[in-house]
């Protein structure tokens, strides 16, 4: 079975003497779940498993239903290797991080051998707990979605197979029925997070105005599309704000952002237009509903696919990291990316399948910005393979990221 990186991290950190509590996040569908499955069935000690993500709502008691369970394992005398407690959906739980905080300190006072793992697939909230509540207390492995060379290596997938049918690893076995493909997408994958993971975390005053933001950003992935265009396109009563906090929750689920325009000031920056970008280019095709070969058939179409692959391949790359991305865009002239480190600028404008000549636009960034690099993906330039291949930080300038 294949084996992503982080499987090493989370071997390696169970198998020390208890120390932190190890917390796995990353939308749903990227192989948190068999992630530590693979871990755990290797030679490490017993192991209590359980999900928070039922219908109905956990609370305190059921964690501390699991940690007994967990406690009588790791008490068993013939086991000298202690026991592992696995959390799954974790976020669901109320109060967890406050319960956890209390029983991990417990165990610690008494130097029960009971190690923890929890999982979630809302990764900023998540996130928002830990620091708050569990500081020193945990480290975390973030899992994003998978990127061409795991779909590749796992599953043998083309280039174009992956720029169309993203890294959802659950899917690849249904690529080759499109009808069943698009059933797991639109079904299995989209609206469980959204009524799993945003509606039931959240509040949400319009969850029909929210389905209708995400669909029809996915749609337009790659684009820049202002607040006031998008609510007279969704006939809604709502105003720019909520569909700001909307698009922020469509975010902390992994699955679609708004990429703010670079102005170099940050106040105008805040108040740019968004251009729209999916995290995952399957959540793009599902949207479009059109096979592979009808895309990848009509350049210009296909050109939308390709900088969406390039934009998901940046946002999962420097997630949690101090690297910021925009677009630039003054009058007719655009820079697909702008990356931000450190001060440190690196401008990426993409060819596209019709093969631009000219790129006024990267001429002007540069003059107006000087950016310490400059990268063009396509002919004659860095091809797109090549670019997803490698990890996100090595095309950034500045430091290691």
């Amino acid at each position: 079975m294949y084996q992503r990186p982080p499987f090493k991290t989370l071997q390696d950190r169970l198998r020390e003497p208890r120390r932190f509590i190890q917390v796995v996040t990353g939308p749903r569908q990227v192989g948190k779940t068999t992630l530590v499955r693979q871990v755990t069935e290797q030679n490490s000690p017993p192991v209590h498993y359980a999900s928070a993500d039922e219908p109905s709502s956990q609370d305190r008691e059921w964690i501390h239903i699991q940690w007994a369970q967990a406690h009588q394992l790791a008490a068993d005398k013939a086991n000298h290797l202690g026991a592992v407690l696995v959390l799954d959906e974790i976020q669901k739980a109320g109060n967890w991080a406050e319960t956890i905080k209390r029983l991990w300190d417990e165990d610690s006072a008494s130097q029960t051998p009971l190690k923890v793992v929890l999982l979630g697939s809302t990764p900023l909230l998540i996130q928002k707990e830990l620091a708050e509540t569990l500081a020193g207390r945990f480290e975390l492995i973030p899992l994003t979605h998978w990127s061409y060379p795991e779909m590749n290596g796992a599953f043998g997938w083309t280039l174009d197979q992956f720029v169309y049918y993203g890294g959802y690893p659950a899917s690849a076995e249904l690529v080759n029925d499109h009808a069943r493909w698009m059933g797991f997408m639109c079904d299995t994958l989209v609206e469980t997070t959204l009524s799993r993971d945003v509606f039931l975390l959240n509040r949400v005053d319009k969850p029909a105005l929210l389905r209708r933001l995400f669909h029809l950003g996915c749609q337009f992935s790659g684009q820049i599309l202002p607040y006031q265009k998008m609510l007279a396109r969704l006939h809604d009563a709502g105003n720019t704000t909520t569909l700001a906090h909307y698009l922020d929750l469509t975010s902390q689920v992994g699955m679609l952002v708004g990429i703010p325009k670079y102005a170099g000031q940050k106040e105008r920056q805040r108040s740019s237009s968004p251009k729209w970008q999916v995290m995952n280019t399957a959540l793009l095709s599902a949207s479009q509903g059109v096979p592979l070969e009808t895309a990848r058939a009509n350049p210009e179409s296909w050109s939308r696919w390709t900088e969406s692959a390039v934009g998901a391949h940046l946002v999962n790359g420097f997630l949690g990291t101090d690297v910021k991305i925009y677009y630039w865009r003054e009058r007719n002239r655009e820079v697909n990316f702008v990356l931000e480190k450190e001060g440190n600028l690196t401008a990426i404008e993409i060819q596209g399948s019709l093969g631009k000549t000219v790129l006024p636009g990267m001429a002007a960034f540069t003059k107006g910005f000087k950016p310490k690099r400059t990268l063009v993906i396509g002919n004659p330039g860095i091809s797109l393979e090549e670019f997803l291949k490698n990890p996100a930080s090595y095309w950034v300038a500045g430091k290691e990221v």
